[in-house]
C-alpha cells in the first residue's frame, strides 16, 4: 500500500511550488481579459497569400490600429482584437490590409462586445462561481452528513478544489504576461468544468474514506485515510487519463477558438487528479489529528 498520508507534506511543498508562483502572478500581473471582459472586436483573419504576424502589426499600425493584439491561429490565419469598431469600420479595416500586404483577405469571424455587456460577464463569472462554491460545501456537507463533523469535508473539498482554480487560473495569468494570452468566456465554461470534474474525483475519495470508517478498517483515521485513497488510485488514473488523451488530441488538432476551454480543462484535470489523490484527504487527516 502506498503511502499517500506519510508524504502528505511533500505533497503540500509540490503544491506550495506551484500554487506561490500563481498566486505573485496573479496579484502582479493579474489575468489578461478577452474582448468577452473588457469589450473591443474580435476577427479571425484568413490570408490568401503567406503573410508575416509582423507584417500584419505593421499593417495594422499604418492604418492606426496599433494597439491591436495579434496571435497566429494556425494555417496562415491570425486572431486580431482591437477597439470595438462599426461593421462599416471593419470592411474598411479589411480593404486598408488588403491594400498594405497585397493579399486577399476573408474574415472567417467576427463579434463585437459593449463595455456594458463586458462588465455583465464579469459580474455573471464572479456571481456563478460564489454560487458553485456554496453549493459545494452544501451538497459535500450533505452526502456526508453522517461522518463526525460532516461539514470539515466540506471544507476540506472546497480547499481542494481552490487548489485546482489557483493552479488554472494562475497559470493563465503567467501566459498572459508571457505571450499574451488573453482570457474570454470559453475559460470560464472551462473552469467551471474543472469544478465539476475536481468534485467528482474527492467525492470519490471520501467515499472510499467513508466506507472504510463505517467498515472499521483501523482506529487510526490516517489508516483509513490512506486506505481509501490507495484504493481510487486505479479508478482516478484510468478515468483521468482516458479523459486527458482526448482533450490533448483536442488542443492540437481542434480550432483556435476553443483553446482557451481545452487548455483550461487539460491543467484543472491533471491537477484535479493529483488534489484528489494527494491534497483532499491529507487535509482530513491533518484537521483530524490536529484537533
Amino acid at each position: 500500500m502506498i503511502d499517500f498520508i506519510g508524504k502528505k507534506y511533500w505533497f503540500f511543498i509540490i503544491s506550495a511550488i506551484v500554487i506561490i508562483p500563481s498566486i505573485l502572478s496573479l496579484v502582479i500581473f493579474g489575468l489578461k481579459p478577452g474582448v468577452d471582459f473588457s469589450s473591443g472586436t474580435a476577427l479571425t483573419l484568413h490570408f490568401g497569400n503567406e503573410v508575416e504576424l509582423s507584417q500584419l502589426r505593421e499593417g495594422l499600425a499604418k492604418l492606426g490600429y496599433d494597439r491591436a493584439v495579434v496571435q497566429p491561429a494556425g494555417e496562415g490565419d491570425f486572431f486580431v482584437r482591437v477597439q470595438e469598431i462599426s461593421s462599416e469600420e471593419s470592411k474598411k479595416l479589411k480593404d486598408g490590409l488588403e491594400t498594405e500586404l497585397g493579399s486577399t483577405i476573408e474574415i472567417s469571424s467576427l463579434y463585437s462586445v459593449s463595455p456594458t455587456i463586458a462588465a455583465g460577464t464579469v459580474r455573471n463569472t464572479a456571481i456563478a462561481i460564489i454560487v458553485a462554491s456554496i453549493g459545494i460545501l452544501l451538497y459535500i456537507s450533505f452526502a456526508f452528513r453522517k461522518m463526525p463533523k460532516p461539514i470539515r469535508w466540506g471544507i476540506c473539498a472546497i480547499a481542494a478544489i481552490c487548489h485546482d482554480l489557483l493552479i488554472v487560473i494562475g497559470i493563465f495569468s503567467i501566459l498572459g504576461w508571457a505571450t499574451g494570452l488573453e482570457i474570454d468566456a470559453l475559460f470560464v465554461t472551462g473552469v467551471l468544468a474543472v469544478v465539476g470534474v475536481s468534485v467528482n474525483n474527492i467525492v470519490v475519495v471520501f467515499d472510499r474514506i467513508r466506507d472504510n470508517l463505517r467498515r472499521g478498517v483501523s482506529r487510526s483515521f490516517e489508516v483509513v485515510v490512506n486506505c481509501g485513497i490507495t484504493e481510487s488510485v486505479g479508478r482516478s488514473l484510468n478515468t483521468g487519463l482516458a479523459t486527458l488523451f482526448v482533450i490533448v488530441a483536442l488542443y492540437l488538432f481542434g480550432g483556435v477558438t476553443t483553446h482557451n476551454l481545452v487548455l483550461a480543462l487539460l491543467i484543472g484535470i491533471a491537477t484535479g487528479i493529483y488534489s484528489s489523490l494527494c491534497i483532499a484527504g491529507q487535509l482530513l487527516a491533518v484537521w483530524e489529528r490536529g484537533k
